[in-house]
């Protein structure tokens, strides 16, 4: 599907947003690069989250560790990553479990999703601007901890993982 005609209207350091016209319609959409986010599980059977401020939600949130791919990585590079930064975990053994546009009524977000089982604990090293607190839960209180979770990807990433499991 091509649009009749496209627009940068903001060009962001994260995103873009172009307006495009289909018809006599038109859409605003943000183009975005991409994103990984990680369903990461030690040997001790625990699952790492983190919980970190989110402005547009206006609260702090509970979420699977999970980045913006940077130029030039793959998938699975940023990955590694972003879990490593987030979280200090590294190693163990990768399968990217799905990939799915996170809001694709108006943002061409596509995040790709892995599981890392049997991953090792180190030390975080976040960005500057984040600011982390790693919560590790134990693999079978997932499904009675749901409600707790308010951020899509990770609903979606962690159903996903037990539903593999």
């Amino acid at each position: 599907m091509t649009p009749d005609d496209s627009r940068t209207v903001y060009d962001g350091k994260l995103f873009d947003v172009t307006v495009e016209r289909w018809g006599e319609h038109e859409r605003e959409i943000v183009e975005h690069p991409g994103a990984v986010a990680i369903v990461a599980v030690d040997s001790d059977d625990t699952v790492a989250l983190v919980r970190q401020r989110r402005e547009a939600a206006r609260k702090l949130l509970l979420e699977l560790p999970a980045g913006t791919l940077e130029e030039g990585e793959s998938p699975l590079e940023s990955a590694r990553r972003e879990l490593e930064e987030e979280t200090g975990l590294t190693g163990g053994t990768w399968r990217e479990l799905a990939a799915f546009y996170t809001t694709p009524g108006f943002c061409r977000e596509r995040m790709h999703l892995f599981i890392a089982e049997g991953v090792e604990r180190g030390d975080a090293r976040p960005e500057d601007d984040e600011d982390l607190e790693v919560v590790r839960w134990r693999v079978d209180e997932i499904p009675a901890r749901l409600p707790e979770i308010e951020d899509a990807k990770t609903l979606a990433g962690l159903l996903l993982y037990l539903s593999k499991r």
